[in-house]
């Protein structure tokens, strides 16, 4: 571009009465011309005045831009010569040629270079991702009521703590997180759980992600051995993979999973570590029994088997008490127990914990600061005086009943439609229950279909490791689902499953 017409092709592009300032169009049209090359490496820019008076505009506008342009290192100014385009351009000898993907290109195109992009362990996360498009809505599973949370009660307790504006809730955490917490929720942890354990050994985490990251970076080396559940939960999953072990699926049965049964066939050493859900197993429902968990522990404590157990959401059982934890039953501190607020309480919230053995509590503490570096010290202040006020024991009372309420009907609309033809299993707790499909259907392609029909769920088949193990089913998820809504989203559900079964029936004749 010729400095002569610059202040012509500025003049073209400059919007007089748009809110960003002169000075920002200015400079922004000025860099974007350098960086298209349209003003070419060693081009003269015009002085400051004659631009100025081009443009009709003050001239300290011109300098202003002129100084940052030269501080950016867009341009060099020498007295008494002028100002001239700098050479920002990348050495040629220094940048290896490479197949840029171009932005006409088709979307699979595209989608493979970005793969190809990808470490090794980044396309397997991304192969096995199980995030949904949407969080909310019928039948989405694992996800609460949050229309029920009692909003007020905790604006008020938020409200009090903000106007104190306490500077040591404004800050990073201490080790651990904040100690009325963690004084709070060991004290509900014994009653409701069964969990053995002192404040101290509460250490807070922004969900059970955190927790199972930080237990796997601090307890195992890339190349060990991790025993998961099959099927079981694709965040576990991830979290482990992504950390460099070679996961081994143990199928779990009526009992939950059977240490002793792999660690007879395995010819291979103990795994570094074992990741279980022994009170209400996901996503399928069972309970490990007390001689699985037994067997469990003593395995663990012979061959240093390091066990994490996720304890989701065992305070919403229906018809029977909660299960006490498999951690309530360790004498030998193998066992780090996990939780999370989220299901409890709302999602977004963000805090979970996890109980460590006595004698790695120093470790855990120093590790979750190295690595996350603590805070939200004024929500952590917030949930202490919500748990310690009895408002999370009271909600609790009130959505398990909710809950219940729904699952029953959710129960019924399944009865009513398809009878016992197709099962329901994992009903007992939670927030979810698995309707069995038959093994001619394809709960992946449901799933889809079902989306498309405005109904969330998930396949069954997405928490195994294989495809050729998997059982055929659909988590629906009820807790987030208004009563009178269930009836209708399961009409439109069960019309697509009708079509898929009846598809799959004419393909197997």
């Amino acid at each position: 571009m010729d400095t002569i017409i610059l202040s012509d092709w500025l003049g073209a592009r400059l919007e007089r009465t748009a809110a960003e300032p002169m000075y920002r169009q200015v400079l922004r049209l000025v860099q974007h011309a350098i960086l298209t090359g349209q003003l070419a490496p060693g081009t003269k820019l015009p002085s400051s005045r004659t631009l100025a008076e081009d443009l009709d505009i003050a001239r300290n506008t011109v300098l202003r831009v002129y100084d940052q342009l030269t501080a950016e290192g867009y341009v060099q100014s020498t007295t008494g010569s002028g100002t001239y385009v700098a050479d920002t351009r990348p050495d040629a000898a220094a940048v290896r040629p490479r197949t840029l993907v171009r932005a006409n290109e088709p979307g699979p195109a595209r989608e493979n270079r970005a793969h190809a992009s990808l470490s090794t362990r980044g396309r397997r996360l991304m192969g096995r991702a199980g995030v949904a498009p949407k969080q909310w809505g019928a039948f989405m599973p694992g996800v609460p009521d949050v229309t029920e949370f009692p909003a007020r009660t905790w604006s008020r307790l938020q409200a009090r703590l903000w106007k104190e504006a306490n500077p040591d809730l404004l800050t990073y955490a201490p080790g651990g997180g904040y100690r009325p917490l963690r004084r709070a929720l060991s004290d509900y942890l014994r009653v409701a759980r069964s969990v053995k354990c002192s404040p101290d050994q509460i250490i807070i985490t922004t969900g059970i992600h955190q927790a199972m990251d930080l237990a796997v970076r601090l307890l195992t080396d890339v190349g060990d051995r991790a025993w998961v559940e099959e099927p079981c939960y694709w965040g576990a999953r991830s979290v482990l993979q992504s950390a460099g072990l070679e996961l081994e699926p143990i199928p779990v049965d009526g009992e939950g999973l059977n240490p002793l049964e792999l660690a007879q066939a395995a010819p291979h050493a103990p795994p570094r570590l074992a990741v279980v859900t022994p009170s209400h197993q996901y996503p399928l429902g069972m309970v490990m029994s007390l001689a699985r968990r037994r067997t469990l522990l003593e395995y663990a404590r012979q061959h240093d088997v390091w066990i994490v157990e996720d304890d989701y959401d065992s305070e919403f059982r229906y018809g029977s008490r909660p299960i006490a934890s498999l951690q309530g039953l360790d004498d030998a501190g193998r066992v780090i127990y996990v939780g999370s607020l989220g299901k409890i309480l709302y999602p977004g919230l963000r805090i979970g914990y996890m109980v460590a053995p006595e004698h790695l509590v120093e470790t855990f503490r120093t590790g979750v600061a190295e690595l996350y570096r603590e805070g939200q010290l004024m929500h952590q202040a917030v949930l202490a005086e919500f748990i310690l006020g009895g408002y999370l024991t009271s909600h609790v009372r009130r959505m398990r009943a909710l809950y219940g309420e729904r699952r029953q009907m959710l129960i019924d609309a399944i009865t009513a439609r398809f009878g016992d033809t197709l099962p329901v299993m994992g009903d007992e707790a939670g927030l979810h229950l698995v309707l069995g499909l038959p093994d001619t259907a394809d709960d992946r392609a449901v799933t889809a279909a079902a989306f498309e029909a405005g109904v969330i769920v998930r396949p069954l088949a997405a928490y195994y490791s294989s495809e050729e193990v998997a059982r055929r089913g659909l988590l629906l998820g009820y807790a987030c689902v208004p009563n009178a809504r269930i009836g209708p989203a399961f009409d439109t559900l069960a019309r697509v499953i009708e079509q898929h079964m009846n598809a799959g029936a004419k393909q197997v004749a």
